[in-house]
């Protein structure tokens, strides 16, 4: 999982830290703060189970706190949980569809779940957003490239 850490790690660099609104504007307090900083480290140390484990209750307690949400969100892709990966990215994008780093991260979990259309489609709104990313539009290709090639098959054996 080397490759979705560098894109976590890449990701983080590249946001601007005014872009989007956060879901709850309240400071992280006491043991939520401690488990979210917890979390974080365990994460950029390459633990994601156990990074999962302490921001999910954090997310219990602060469930519209959007630093904690992306940071669970990138502990699940991590850990290889897709689909939770995706419904924390989704709830982020939902709330500020704006936000581009939750669309890339949607169509990224979206593409490992297999559904590459849903991929394309979050993949492509957050490449609008951030043509400069260029991690973003390679992973566009990716998943345009797939659903063509599945497309081309899918004829082929029609034929």
């Amino acid at each position: 999982m080397a490759e979705s850490a560098q894109w976590h790690d890449h990701a983080a660099r590249e946001r601007s830290t005014g872009h989007g609104e956060p879901l709850d504007e309240s400071a992280l307090s006491g043991e939520v703060n401690d488990w979210y900083q917890r979390g974080v480290q365990f994460l950029d140390s390459g633990n994601p189970a156990a990074a999962t484990q302490l921001l999910t209750r954090a997310a219990e307690r602060m469930p519209r706190s959007r630093l904690i949400l992306e940071a669970l969100a990138r502990a699940q892709f991590d850990a290889e949980q897709y689909e939770d990966a995706a419904d924390a990215f989704r709830t982020i994008a939902e709330a500020d569809p704006d936000d581009d780093y939750a669309q890339f991260g949607w169509g990224l979990a979206a593409a490992r779940l297999g559904d590459y259309e849903m991929a394309v489609t979050h993949l492509a709104v957050a490449a609008a957003m951030r043509p400069d990313v260029r991690y973003y539009t390679q992973a566009l290709r990716g998943a345009r490239a797939t659903v063509r090639s599945r497309a081309a098959a899918g004829k082929r054996g029609r034929s």
